[in-house]
């Protein structure tokens, strides 16, 4: 079973076709990237994938199951989860208290936004995740079935020590990081990562190759991303758009080796080197 498959994909704005009959099969604990020059479609794909926009035609199957008319927060509850191009986090909470308010709705709790509660909260999110060290994983066993404390997130995203510190003071590299921890709090099959690594300083980039390197087996990560370097440094499998439609799918190697990718990238007329070895 593929973790997510997309046949046919399709989405048109008037005249122009965005997507234009996209098939892709990722497989169950790859780390698959999805690249291409601008305007290739790369965005437009993600949000048919993830429900945030409808496709006008083809299917997406997440773990085999058709979710092509299901919504964002439905794909969400079988395993989907996602991390977008411009973080959006809490202002008046610090890195602790965002993430346990992530764990806590995931798993059911109640939100209060009162600022005297969120200690509340965070400890409702440490004890419900520690109630369920020792259940057995529902039909959908492929999706992790441990729930992680706060503390645990925070420290699998490198953040441990930065837990009390004001989303604001964070670095624009620790708030990515904050939003991977947000995204694992849903427990996902798949994590979908649109550019990552964006607005990031080389240090930063690193910190966030180490993170999404040292990611849990079970999980399944799809990602757009510009920087290739990370690209070909993260990614078992590589996915070229153009102009809508698939260009080359295949290993990294695969990808590099080809003539067509480059020109796609470069134009025709232009034989610079585009991957680095």
């Amino acid at each position: 079973m593929t973790a997510l498959r997309c046949t046919g994909l399709g989405r048109s704005f008037g005249a122009l076709k965005a997507v234009d009959g996209v098939d892709i099969t990722v497989e169950p604990g790859a780390r698959h990237a999805l690249i291409g020059p601008n305007g290739a479609g790369k965005s437009t794909l993600f949000k048919l994938v993830t429900g945030t926009m409808r496709a006008h035609a083809g299917t997406v199957e997440l773990a085999g199951r058709d979710v092509t008319r299901l919504s964002e927060v439905a794909r969400c509850r079988l395993g989907m989860s996602q991390t977008m191009q411009h973080a959006s986090l809490f202002g008046s909470m610090t890195a602790a208290e965002t993430v346990a308010l992530a764990a806590a709705r995931h798993e059911g709790g109640r939100i209060s936004p009162l600022p005297r509660r969120r200690s509340a909260v965070r400890a409702r999110a440490g004890e419900r995740a520690r109630e369920r060290t020792n259940v057995t994983a529902p039909a959908r066993s492929a999706r992790p079935s441990v729930a992680r404390t706060c503390e645990e997130l925070l420290a699998e995203v490198g953040l441990a020590d930065r837990r009390d510190v004001p989303v604001p003071a964070l670095s624009h590299g620790e708030r990515k990081q904050l939003e991977v921890a947000l995204a694992l709090a849903c427990r996902p099959l798949l994590l979908l990562l649109d550019e990552p690594a964006a607005g990031m300083s080389p240090a930063e980039s690193a910190r966030l190759l180490e993170l999404l390197a040292g990611l849990p087996a079970e999980i399944t990560v799809l990602f757009v991303e510009h920087d290739l370097d990370l690209v070909f440094s993260l990614a078992d499998a590589v996915t070229v758009l153009h102009l809508g439609r698939v260009l080359l799918s295949g290993t990294p190697d695969e990808v590099r080796a080809s003539e067509t990718v480059r020109e796609a990238y470069l134009g025709a007329g232009r034989r610079e080197e585009l991957f680095f070895t």
